[in-house]
């Protein structure tokens, strides 16, 4: 099984904050007056640009797309290219399609993979995945609403609120893929009034 958190082509960058030491490099920054020790502040660096764009390592996995051997995601990415044309989105889709085909070649038959993602691209990821994995091996479309999620929806605004996510469920093969049911006992008060 693979669980799949990609980034979501959200255009942010992502920050990892912590505290550092200030000006180790430079003297006399200052020092704390009751131990002598670097006084420290705030930093932060980015973790992460989710954003891509086109370029030469797009155009080097684009073209490693089209001569790979699955003829569906062959057919199907210059398709989505004369769609959408040369932008950040198809710079992103070309980057994901690399990496789902690799996946697939790497379950075994009765493997599934998760795709966790948002509406920025899912319904392209969808398209995506029925190239890679098949049509017939889709399972299942998981809609999870964001813990404690607040709506982006304010006064105003021209939409509804955008609370929650998307995970694709795909099966190697739909003929030996495995489920295992979930399920969890009731509660003994569900039970005794019940």
């Amino acid at each position: 099984m693979i669980y799949l958190d990609p980034p979501f082509n959200s255009k942010r960058d992502y920050n990892l904050l912590f505290k550092t030491p200030k000006g180790l490099s430079r003297p006399a920054i200052g020092r704390e007056p009751e131990t002598g020790m670097s006084i420290f502040s705030d930093a932060q660096i980015t973790a992460f640009e989710d954003s891509w764009h086109g370029g030469e390592q797009a155009e080097r996995e684009f073209g490693e797309i089209l001569r790979q051997s699955n003829t569906d995601v062959a057919e199907l990415m210059p398709a989505l290219r004369a769609f959408l044309g040369e932008n950040d989105m198809m710079a992103y889709l070309v980057m994901m399609e690399n990496r789902l085909m690799e996946m697939h070649r790497v379950l075994k038959p009765t493997g599934s993979l998760y795709l966790h993602c948002d509406p920025t691209a899912s319904h392209y990821l969808k398209i995506a995945l029925d190239g890679v994995f098949g049509k017939k091996n889709y399972v299942n479309e998981v809609i999870w609403k964001r813990t404690a999620a607040h709506s982006d929806a304010k006064q105003r605004s021209v939409h509804f609120g955008r609370t929650h996510d998307t995970i694709f469920f795909y099966a190697k093969s739909a003929d030996d893929a495995r489920w295992n049911p979930q399920w969890r006992g009731y509660d003994d008060s569900y039970l005794d009034s019940h």
